[in-house]
């Protein structure tokens, strides 16, 4: 495996054309959308476009990022985009943050060096850390994916030759959304290479979470259920990336409004914002994850690896292990998230050391929650330091 150094650096010829294209969009009507039940609401989506048009820094954002160390690899001739960032401690423990979709790597940016410096944020040098966070296979830099078929299986058996070559034979994973499936596959599936697993989005192998009988839920779950989008809308998109991926990819790599309109509406629905997008992601935020998108030309990737990842099906089982997230296992649960399985569930079906209630916080977990989630992830792994 040979890994190269990396850094970002878009033709200034790119960024005038998407700019040439933002000016020339051709808007569809609306009517009686200001509540966005239909969908986008365009008055929001045309102050965002402008911003992007005329306001937004692209080389700012671009050296923000380029201030970590990036790296590329090859791995069974996949192309993985990552940042390593070596920790300041006496003895840090390595960690693997793993993204989801339509997610990106820089959803962990706050978290980083929280977790690599932890003096620096006003923590212990014995917590901390070598964070490892990579792009999901045909993800932004990682990509064009080469073949059909990498999703979270195929990425939890990279992702150990990753941290093999990185010198690292045992390391804790974390991960929300479709990082909690590699996440938990690395600890259903390769528990002698994991420390620990620690989940923002309780993904358990071997268990359907659409059939988990509502009688086993305590009174308090309940009550966060209630509180949670389990609507339709919540997942049609899993749907989609499953069976019609290429449809959309044709309309939306055509189209940085489309791009913009698909990821915004699940910012603003899949967050704990209370239906203001930007008290959980500012402007320069949302349209850095969206720039990351267009300019790798990467959106058909992320589908491929959802469909390849057949997230409508529960988590298939490769061994007879009990339980089957057999290392030690922690969840933070976010009370806005889409989904909730019982604390019940999860102790039966992983080594269960940790559980923490968030007092808020939705989908997209430590990019909303950063300082909680990088205490929660501290002290989940301080009496599992001794195991490494």
């Amino acid at each position: 495996m040979k890994i190269e150094p990396f850094k970002i650096n878009i033709p200034q010829s790119e960024i005038d054309a998407l700019r040439t294209r933002l000016s020339n969009t051709h808007w569809a009507p609306e009517l009686n959308n200001s509540d966005w039940s239909q969908g986008v609401n365009g008055t929001y989506l045309r102050e965002l476009i402008t911003y992007w048009q005329d306001g937004f820094d692209w080389r700012a954002q671009e050296a923000l990022i380029n201030s970590f160390p990036q790296f590329r690899a090859e791995i069974d001739d996949v192309p993985i985009h990552f940042i390593h960032v070596r920790g300041k401690g006496p003895n840090p423990v390595p960690i693997i943050l793993n993204h989801g979709w339509p997610w990106t790597f820089w959803d962990f940016k706050d978290v980083i060096m929280a977790l690599a410096d932890p003096v620096a944020y006003g923590g212990s040098p014995e917590d901390s850390f070598d964070v490892v966070v990579p792009s999901l296979p045909g993800f932004n830099f990682s990509g064009p994916l080469p073949r059909n078929g990498v999703g979270y299986i195929e990425t939890a058996d990279l992702w150990v030759k990753l941290m093999r070559e990185l010198g690292y034979e045992q390391f804790v994973t974390h991960g929300g959304d479709a990082g909690a499936f590699v996440s938990a596959r690395l600890g259903h599936a390769h528990p002698k290479s994991v420390i620990g697993v620690h989940l923002s989005f309780p993904i358990l192998p071997g268990v359907s979470h659409d059939t988990v009988d509502p009688a086993i839920f305590t009174p308090e779950e309940r009550a966060l259920v209630e509180g949670q989008d389990r609507g339709p809308g919540a997942f049609f998109h899993v749907l989609i990336n499953a069976f019609d991926p290429q449809t959309l990819a044709w309309a939306i790599h055509d189209s940085p409004v489309g791009l913009a309109a698909w990821i915004l509406l699940r910012r603003r629905a899949w967050s704990d914002c209370h239906g203001d997008v930007e008290t959980k992601f500012d402007k320069d935020t949302l349209l850095t994850h969206l720039s990351l998108y267009w300019f790798t030309n990467s959106f058909i990737g992320s589908e491929l690896f959802c469909r390849a990842s057949a997230f409508h099906q529960p988590m298939a089982l490769v061994n007879d292990i009990k339980p089957e997230i057999s290392v030690p296992t922690a969840v933070a649960v976010m009370p806005k998230d889409l989904m909730y399985t019982p604390r019940s569930i999860v102790a039966a079906h992983s080594d269960l050391r940790q559980w923490t209630l968030f007092p808020s916080g939705g989908h997209f977990g430590a990019a909303e929650e950063p300082k909680l989630m990088t205490e929660d992830i501290r002290s989940f792994v301080r009496p599992l330091r001794q195991l490494q």
